[in-house]
């Protein structure tokens, strides 16, 4: 079992900046890709960025030069660096991680899901 906790969220005025981060844990064998979604009041939940296990990102347009996805593969800890926020950023930010779990004897892939962190941006 691959267990992710979020962290890094919170209130902020807009324009302000926050720094979500999760971490991955469990037999983990190998992790693929991992994500940030979001789903903001009353929307469905939304690719925000994604990062590969070699560190090729991909951003939704609407964060496009205000958000940073990075990763830290020893910690299996994947980052949201979030700059220049917009009351329509407010949402609960969820972490997205796939890949490989188990040991050398025996892997299966896996798709984890966070609980999620509230982020609320105030005008």
């Amino acid at each position: 079992q691959v267990r992710l906790l979020e962290s890094g969220g919170g209130l902020v005025q807009a324009g302000g900046s926050l720094n979500l981060s999760c971490a991955a844990s469990g037999s983990i064998f190998r992790i693929n890709g991992m994500g940030w979604h979001r789903q903001g009041p009353g929307n469905q939940r939304e690719l925000v960025a994604s990062i590969t296990s070699s560190g090729v990102t991909n951003y939704a347009d609407f964060v496009k030069g205000r958000f940073t996805i990075s990763r830290d593969s020893a910690k299996n800890t994947v980052y949201l660096q979030m700059n220049s926020l917009k009351p329509e950023d407010t949402g609960v930010y969820y972490c997205n991680v796939n890949g490989l779990a188990g040991s050398t004897l025996a892997v299966r892939s896996f798709g984890s899901w966070g609980q999620g962190t509230q982020v609320t941006v105030s005008s």
